[in-house]
Parts: structure tokens; C-alpha cells; sequence
């Protein structure tokens, strides 16, 4: 069945802003102490960086709020969102398989960095990875009050395993020089929704977790070792959509050493109109900078 993809991005949207007004001031509260449990603006400080997911903010608002509060504890001026720019049309998702197959990625249309202020290609007005993150984001400023640092996002599309090669990347890492560093990835998919079969899907408490997070695990090794087209590859088969952004922060901050601090899920059969098991994993990283 052709997914359709224009149908997808307004369900999307909509459940994105159902999901924070379901939270009330309560739920929103709750989930900023949750995320203090961590404590990670040193990360962040001796040039490490977080990865963060965008699933169901009932379920990983927790991650997402701990990135938040690390970037606010930093010191740091300014943060250095990098998000997703799904591929909600079938000219994105198209490019992005012809990347994945092979191509040259300097002939695609929609190759390089978008974002505020950047003029060009204006995808990221709907995209809504970095929405949780940024709605957290006053909350907390609410919270503390005071001066907090200024937050930059920009979206990466069709790195390609050529990071370096990104129109725009000499911004990125002119901004990087004196910002901290944070990124958002869902980076497995998983069930009948995402293709698997019924005889292969897991569900997350009965094995679909552990092979969540030994996969996750396997990414950040890749980038670890700085194999941008061996992650971007890895992200394709693990139906992670962290590919682009994954492998232009490896490139801005050096060799990173990548450990899973949490992990959970969100289902979504309904997004699918699926059977279960249909989920994604959501999982709060911290990279360390490798000295």
C-alpha cells in the first residue's frame, strides 16, 4: 500500500499539538523533574554531545527535558539544535532512497542545510522533530527565569556520507566554535507497520527493546569511528531517520563515545493504521568527546 505522505505529515502535526495540550501544567512539571535525574551540562560543556528522540512526549518528554536542562546548565550562550527533516513528501523520500542507492547526492534538489533565516528550501516550516524539544524548552525558561541561551536549529538533508561536502556546513561549524551541541534522532523503527512480518516483529517487553538498544548501540560505534556512509547505511536498515543529522554532528564535534542512558517507546499503530506490534524506540544518548 503507497503511503501517503501528505496525510501523514497532518496527522502528524496534529497529534504533536494533542499531545502537549494533554500534558496540562501538571504533566508538562512532571516531566521537567524527571528529566533532572541526569545532570549532563558537563557533557555538553567539554564538547560532547546529547541525542535526543521526538516520539510521544507522554513517553520520552522525560529525554527530551534532560537535553533541555543540560544545555541550560552548560554556560553555553548558544545551542546548537540539529533536527530531522523527514521526508513528508515523495520528491524528500524519493531523493533520499536514490541517496541511499548510491547517487550522487550533489545533483539532488533538496541537498543541503535548511532553517530560519537561511532563505532557499523551506521544508522545515512542518517539520516536527524539534517541536517537543522547543516546547520544553519554555516550559523550563518559564521555570528558571533569567537569560538562557540562544537555541539555533538547522536541518540537515542527504548528508550522503560526505558530511563535509553539506552546503551550509561552514555556518554550522562557525556556530558550533562557541555553541553546545544537541541532536534528535528516532532511530528505530520497528513492527508490522514498518514492514517487518508478523513472524519477526517484536514487541518492546518481549525482546524488541533489547534489539532496540544493541542496534542503537551499533550506530553510535559506527560514528564513533567517523563511517558516515557505513552509519548512514546502518540508519537504513535500523529505520533510524537520524542518518542526516547523526553524521554532520560527528563531522562539527570529532569522535564521540555514544551510551544509551535510557530507553523507551512509543507505539504507533494508529499513526500506521497497523497491527501491533508497531513502535519506535526513544532513547536519551550521551556522547562524550573523545580526547
Amino acid at each position: 500500500m503507497t503511503l501517503d505522505r501528505q496525510a501523514l505529515s497532518v496527522y502528524i502535526d496534529n497529534m504533536v499539538t494533542g499531545e502537549q495540550s494533554a500534558l496540562g501544567e501538571q504533566g508538562v512539571q512532571d516531566l521537567l523533574e524527571r528529566g533532572r535525574q541526569w545532570q549532563l551540562g558537563e557533557t555538553l560543556r567539554q564538547g560532547g554531545a546529547i541525542l535526543f528522540p521526538h516520539a510521544g512526549i507522554a513517553d520520552c518528554g522525560h529525554q527530551i527535558a534532560a537535553t533541555v536542562q543540560a544545555c541550560m546548565d552548560s554556560g553555553a550562550d548558544r545551542v546548537l539544535a540539529v533536527g530531522v527533516l523527514h521526508a513528508l513528501t515523495d520528491e524528500l523520500q524519493d531523493a533520499r532512497v536514490r541517496v541511499a542507492n548510491g547517487a550522487d547526492v550533489t545533483k539532488e534538489q533538496y541537498w543541503g542545510i535548511q532553517g530560519p533565516g537561511l532563505g532557499g528550501h523551506d521544508t522545515w516550516r512542518t517539520e516536527f522533530s524539534l517541536r517537543h524539544f522547543l516546547f520544553l524548552w519554555d516550559a523550563e525558561t518559564r521555570l528558571r527565569g533569567g537569560k538562557t541561551p540562544q537555541v539555533i536549529v538547522r536541518y540537515p538533508y542527504l548528508a550522503g556520507g560526505k558530511p563535509e561536502m553539506l552546503p551550509g556546513m561552514d555556518e554550522l561549524q562557525a556556530i558550533a566554535r562557541d555553541a553546545v551541541v544537541v541532536w534528535t534522532a528516532d532511530a528505530f523503527h520497528h513492527g508490522i507497520g514498518y514492514g517487518d512480518t508478523p513472524e519477526t516483529a517484536l514487541y518492546p517487553d518481549q525482546g524488541g527493546l533489547d534489539l532496540a538498544g544493541r542496534t542503537i548501540q551499533a550506530g553510535l560505534d559506527l560514528l564513533r569511528g567517523g563511517d558516515y556512509w557505513g552509519f548512514n547505511q546502518h540508519c537504513v536498515e535500523a529505520r533510524s531517520d537520524g542518518r542526516d543529522a547523526g553524521q554532520v554532528v560527528r563531522y562539527l564535534l570529532g569522535p564521540l563515545e555514544g551510551r544509551i542512558l535510557d530507553l523507551t517507546y512509543t507505539d504507533t499503530t494508529d499513526m500506521y493504521n497497523s497491527p501491533p506490534p508497531t513502535w519506535v524506540a526513544g532513547a536519551l544518548v550521551e556522547q562524550r568527546a573523545l580526547r
